[in-house]
């Protein structure tokens, strides 16, 4: 790989930081179904692109060892500089990638275990919703099949019944949105890149927007659904949720008084974007068309420097 190739590399190394202050802009600023869908993607091919890089980072120095140069044909390994800091950077980007596997191993397996713990004690239940006899107010959508509503007893008091429609509603609108999947997509990618961690809260932001519309559009009453999603987040927020799945999307999370500030504004318009906000998610796009355009290009130069040292053995 040549040295421009190796300097590409460094794109979707570094692009992945800047996807955070953006994301949090756009949060805030675009309707709610428009910037899931660009956070998930964004925050996907960022991180495509990120481990790509790394994996082509890995393979110059490889070449040093004889069984990999026997594998590829290669006469000499693939260098684009001394190879002391060749092989550096091949095990620099070696231990990245495995650190971030090994840790992606480690939460799933957390994760896998909530969830099991979580449908436990949901068994008892054939319907969708679930209540837990429990005084700590809680609610939450519990993904799997089928998909659950849990709410606690405490919960249930603490509302009014047109407040437990709405809430119910809510998390129906998690579920029939499969919105624990878009959680679990970018949770990988910020497994990939540690730049992208800072897109996990303005994705769940997101997502409880978009449930706050479509509980608001269930019930016909965007006064009443900002109202009880505002009186269930003061009824939790006096203890720690003690089921609840860390995974999982529910109605008192995230930053509510902003998401109660818009349900009594005026529905945001889906038309024409301002100039700001189209900027913004400009930016966000150029980043991700970036750090694919450079995984690609690196990828090609690395399989021209391949096929030159390929043509090397076949000379001699």
């Amino acid at each position: 790989m040549s040295r421009l190739g190796s300097l590409m590399l460094l794109l979707p190394l570094v692009l992945p930081f800047l996807a955070g202050p953006v994301c949090r802009v756009l949060a805030t600023s675009l309707p709610p179904k428009r910037v899931v869908w660009l956070l998930v993607c964004s925050a996907a091919g960022l991180a495509a692109g990120s481990t790509a890089a790394l994996s082509l980072l890995v393979v110059p120095g490889a070449t040093h060892l004889r069984p990999v140069a026997a594998l590829g044909h290669l006469l000499t390994p693939l260098v684009s500089g001394s190879p002391g800091m060749t092989v550096v950077i091949t095990v620099v980007a070696a231990a990245l990638l495995t650190a971030g596997g090994a840790l992606l191993l480690r939460d799933a397996h957390g994760w896998w275990r909530q969830l099991r713990q979580a449908r436990a004690l949901a068994a008892g239940s054939r319907s969708e919703l679930v209540v837990l006899e429990e005084e700590r107010p809680d609610a939450y959508a519990l993904p799997g099949r089928p998909g659950r509503i849990v709410i606690t007893s405490g919960m249930l008091r603490a509302l009014s019944a047109a407040e437990r429609e709405v809430l119910l509603a809510h998390e129906r609108a998690h579920l029939r949105g499969r919105h624990h999947v878009l959680v679990a997509i970018v949770e990988l990618a910020a497994h990939c890149h540690p730049g992208l961690r800072a897109v996990r809260e303005p994705l769940r932001y997101a997502l409880e927007r978009t449930a706050d519309e479509s509980a608001a559009q269930v019930v016909g009453d965007r006064r009443l659904t900002a109202r009880a999603i505002g009186r269930a987040a003061l009824a939790a927020r006096t203890s720690p949720a003690l089921h609840r799945p860390g995974f999982a999307l529910a109605a008192t999370a995230g930053p509510v008084p902003l998401r109660v500030a818009a349900l009594l504004a005026q529905p945001a318009r889906t038309g024409v974007l301002g100039a700001p906000r189209c900027m913004t998610a400009l930016t966000l796009l150029a980043c991700l068309a970036v750090s694919v355009g450079a995984s690609f290009e690196a990828a090609e130069n690395l399989h021209t420097g391949i096929e030159i040292a390929q043509g090397e053995t076949g000379e001699e």
